[in-house]
């Protein structure tokens, strides 16, 4: 099926995709203006630096806005399609606008987004998994060396008290990027074992991680996935990386956070309220990146 096919092209001029590409890049901008300052004075922050870290992500790469597949931007002056017209995998249409070359775009990137999207399909397909507490981030740090953990930050219970959480709960961890960093000590402990082969089968809609790579997705879908989808999942991504280390084994009052004592009855109980609300948040984000793909015949 070609992209021609299945994609309507529209056209927006330019009063309405300016405003647009203003309002994304303001956006964009608050939502990493603290990152960029630490950045500036040479500073860490463990939750809110994960998504730049882990992901690889550039605060810059957030400023740029797509309108997405099938979209032509036209303008009066063509000193503002200049730009964006040397942009790869963009080209001028027969009545002077730019748009996203699909087709190049697939060439290039096709064999990555099929399996993105298969990944994508089959997690929306499943029920939501509840009540794996965030043992994940406890896992990575069992038995494990104080000199060895990700985060110079103390744990919560102590070494011995989290050894004890992760043997006391059964540990069924769904997610294969979460899963690979588990302490050796921690993976015969996990009832699965995740890979990267058997991620289609595993990966549910329940899980903090699967969620958070959401952003993942609409990155790699690049120009085809417009930016005020990024930027949701930018957004979701950043809310559940605060729960995750809100659930962890780490103490994370000093940066303003109120623990969630997963170790408690009231803990669980508030770990999966939010966990259903996450995955309540991130079902129409996924629909909405399926159809990305499907809008470039994927």
């Amino acid at each position: 099926m070609s992209v021609t096919a299945v994609v309507e092209a529209r056209v927006l001029a330019a009063p309405e995709w300016l405003a647009r590409e203003s309002r994304h890049r303001q956006r964009a901008l608050e939502l990493t203006r603290a990152h960029r300052e630490r950045r500036s004075r040479g500073e860490k922050h463990p939750v809110e630096d994960f998504l730049f870290d882990y992901y690889a992500l550039r605060a810059g790469r957030l400023d740029r806005w797509h309108p997405g597949t099938g979209v032509v931007l036209l303008a009066d002056d063509d000193e503002l399609l200049a730009a964006r017209a040397g942009w790869r995998w963009h080209v001028r249409t027969p009545d002077g606008g730019v748009q996203l070359d699909a087709e190049a775009f697939v060439a290039d990137r096709g064999r990555a987004l099929r399996q993105l999207l298969t990944v994508l399909r089959a997690t929306a397909a499943r029920p939501a998994h509840l009540g794996c507490l965030g043992l994940h981030e406890w896992a990575m740090v069992y038995r494990q060396p104080e000199a060895e953990r990700r985060h110079d930050l103390p744990l919560r219970l102590g070494p011995e008290g989290t050894d004890a959480v992760v043997e006391a709960h059964p540990v069924r961890c769904t997610h294969f990027d979460a899963f690979r960093f588990f302490t050796p000590a921690a993976r015969p402990v996990n009832r699965l074992q995740p890979t990267r082969e058997n991620q289609p089968e595993l990966e549910q809609p329940g899980c903090l991680h699967a969620n958070m790579d959401l952003m993942r997705a609409a990155l790699s879908l690049g120009p085809a996935c417009p930016g005020e989808l990024l930027l949701d999942c930018v957004e979701l991504a950043r809310d559940i990386r605060v729960l995750d280390m809100r659930a962890s084994p780490y103490d994370v009052t000093s940066l303003g956070h109120r623990p969630v004592a997963i170790e408690t009855a009231e803990g669980r109980a508030e770990y999966v309220a939010a966990q259903r609300a996450f995955a309540e948040r991130s079902a129409p984000l996924r629909e909405r990146l399926v159809a990305v793909g499907e809008g470039l015949g994927l």
